[in-house]
């Protein structure tokens, strides 16, 4: 018996909870046309239904007497029928768009369960898709991504990664280590004529610092990835009482922050987000950088100097009536963008901006130089453009552990080990990369990625 045969027919809302204009009930599994046909009324019967028509009608439950006034008589729908394996789960498919009243909802769903539904676990629909072949893991992990996207830069991530971008990338790999691991394994089965070489050791070297290259910039490109579903982090430090919170508001255009002309009134960090040029930036507003005896605003300021150094991003502001610099208080700048900004200017009519530097008045709310800057600074750093990009962290650890195996494997042929111990590697490598995919993985890996998903999807 098949996968799609073995699996009952389930039902969910697939459309977000609450009331609305229309709602989407998915139904999928083999009984899901007959299941809704017995609810459905419309000029034709949904088992006589084409694939990818939508059918109009209503949704009525029959009351046991044969008289059709006696109908219990729901809701009008539009039906849209998917047939196996052409759909989206590769099982007969049903969606029922209906009124989105939480009555109708409940209620319809409740009619399926009767007729011989079962409600669908969370994430169990593109679970179905991948038991069944519609996609591989880094395609269903990126349906939950595309979801969740809240910025452009995480909608055309997570749709690359839907079309193929990853898996594209790592068959071609896994493809060419097959065919090496297999003639490796052929020489092992020849153990007893030495001479016997299946496998050009100079080929395999080559191939090896090839996938090593390959695996490695998609290693260094989770950073990006990262950035763009978590947000690009950017600390806003300074002196006490040079503007930072009100620039924090300023940019998020709220009162975010606390604003007062005592020091040391921010003792914590302070976050929020803000969407740029279709990139989500976090912004994190630090306690003022000063010495002072008070415990708890130290610990406000040692957390300051913790953000600094896990920023991408400094915006180091000062003072234009009295500058101060406090980028020397931090331990680690390197590599960081510093964005020098000097707030109050119109404070001081003659004060000259240096250069490379930004002048503004954040408490006029003028910071669209700042915000300008951010985004050429990502368009820069953070483009995906033509690139495959890793995102997920579960991928990162899977391609850090076949890059280790790769190494193995190189090290082994320069110290010309024998086929055993290399084909031991490069099945640790080939493990790895189908970890990512699905082509290896547990049942317990898999219950975990589809139950964050949402239900109904």
């Amino acid at each position: 018996m098949d996968a799609i045969e073995e699996m009952n027919t389930i039902c969910a809302i697939s459309t977000p909870y609450g009331s609305g204009g229309i709602a989407v009930v998915r139904v999928s599994g083999t009984s899901a046309i007959e299941i809704v046909d017995r609810l459905f009324r419309g000029r034709k019967s949904l088992m006589d239904a084409q694939a990818y028509t939508v059918h109009y009608g209503e949704i009525v439950k029959e009351s046991g007497v044969a008289n059709p006034d006696s109908l219990d008589i729901l809701d009008q729908v539009l039906v849209s029928v998917f047939r196996a394996p052409h759909s989206f789960t590769g099982e007969d498919v049903v969606e029922v768009a209906c009124h989105g009243s939480m009555y109708i909802q409940q209620t319809l769903l409740r009619w399926l369960v009767d007729a011989g539904c079962q409600l669908a676990k969370a994430g169990e629909f593109t679970q179905r898709a991948f038991l069944n072949g519609k996609m591989d893991l880094t395609e269903a992990e990126a349906v939950a991504d595309l979801i969740a996207a809240q910025t452009k830069a995480e909608k055309d991530l997570a749709l690359s990664q839907l079309r193929g971008g990853i898996s594209h990338e790592l068959a071609a790999l896994r493809e060419r280590l097959l065919t090496f691991t297999s003639l490796i394994e052929l020489e092992l089965d020849f153990a007893d004529h030495e001479e016997l070489e299946f496998a050009d050791r100079r080929q395999l070297f080559d191939l090896a610092q090839e996938i090593d290259s390959t695996i490695g910039s998609l290693v260094g490109s989770f950073k990006t990835g990262n950035a763009i579903k978590q947000g690009i982090p950017v600390a806003i430090i300074g002196a006490p009482n040079v503007g930072k919170s009100t620039l924090l508001n300023a940019l998020l255009g709220e009162e975010r922050a606390i604003v007062s002309d005592i020091q040391g009134t921010t003792r914590d960090t302070v976050e929020d987000t803000l969407v740029l040029g279709g990139m989500l930036f976090r912004f994190i507003d630090t306690a003022g950088m000063r010495q002072t005896d008070d415990t708890i605003e130290s610990l406000g300021i040692e957390r300051s100097r913790q953000a600094a150094q896990k920023a991408a991003v400094i915006i180091h502001l000062q003072d234009a009536t009295h500058p101060v610099d406090t980028l020397s208080q931090i331990d680690d700048i390197h590599g960081k963008t510093i964005v020098n900004v000097y707030n109050k200017v119109d404070l001081m009519p003659t004060f000259t901006v240096p250069e490379n530097s930004i002048g503004i008045s954040a408490k006029s709310g003028e910071v669209d130089i700042i915000k300008e800057r951010l985004v050429a600074f990502a368009a820069e750093q953070y483009s995906t453009r033509n690139a495959v990009t890793i995102s997920n962290t579960r991928h990162y650890e899977a391609l850090v552990r076949a890059q280790e195996a790769i190494h193995r494997v190189q090290e082994g042929l320069e110290m010309q080990i024998s086929g055993e111990f290399l084909s031991m590697d490069l099945q640790d490598c080939l493990a790895a990369l189908g970890e990512i995919t699905g082509q290896i993985t547990s049942q317990e890996v898999l219950n975990t990625i589809f139950s964050k998903f949402c239900i109904g999807k």
